[in-house]
């Protein structure tokens, strides 16, 4: 079976790491950017997770002449009106300033603007749309969901983002503090892939035979 390539199109190192758990098994030879550190950035102005995963694998298709899978995820809070939904990564800060926003300044600020929330209307829900782009420029897409709370404080070393402050209700714990094997079970990124991956699986020879 031919080893078929597949770009995921994100630097971010926490994101590799659960897409190629989450990708294991399929046979295919997975980079990412920091395998092409001179493409450029793919700015994220679309309105929608959708938007930004597909503008996102459609532009790294096109540099790399390689299959793309793209996703843009994030966190709503309902108390807030659904932010800091597109603006997750950049909630704190601009992305592109001298020193751009960690996690914990993202986060961090979510927590202030929650402060004095009664724990039921703390509700969130994390979101990640996913793309997966040809370069003959065919795009399939697949959406997760998980749902749960805004924690008073942040707890648990695992996972990256808003995990720490991302209570599960399931579990009794943030998303920080579960195992990645159950993180990737439960969460937005887990499901969406599952059902990417199940297109790759079923259609491999036909999708990259190209």
């Amino acid at each position: 079976m031919a080893a078929f390539t597949l770009v995921m199109a994100t630097r971010n190192p926490g994101k590799v790491r659960e897409l190629k758990a989450l990708l294991r098994g399929l046979g295919f030879k997975l980079k990412s950017l920091a395998d092409f550190p001179d493409l450029p950035e793919v700015p994220e102005a679309g309105e929608s997770f959708a938007a930004n995963a597909a503008a996102k694998a459609r532009e790294v298709a096109k540099l790399t002449g390689l299959p793309a899978l793209a996703d843009d995820s994030g966190l709503e809070v309902e108390a807030l009106g659904g932010r800091p939904g597109v603006f997750s990564a950049r909630y704190a800060g601009n992305l592109t300033a001298p020193r751009p926003p960690g996690d914990q300044d993202n986060w961090g600020k979510l927590l202030a603007e929650m402060a004095g929330v009664p724990r039921e209307e703390r509700q969130a829900r994390f979101v990640c749309e996913i793309a997966l782009a040809l370069p003959d420029g065919r795009l399939f897409r697949a959406r997760g969901e998980c749902a749960g709370y805004i924690a008073q404080e942040p707890k648990g070393e695992q996972g990256f983002g808003y995990d720490p402050v991302f209570w599960v209700p399931e579990y009794g714990r943030t998303m920080a503090e579960l195992a990645p094997r159950v993180k990737n079970r439960i969460s937005h990124r887990g499901r969406a892939l599952r059902e990417l991956r199940e297109l790759l699986r079923s259609r491999r020879e036909e999708l990259f035979e190209h």
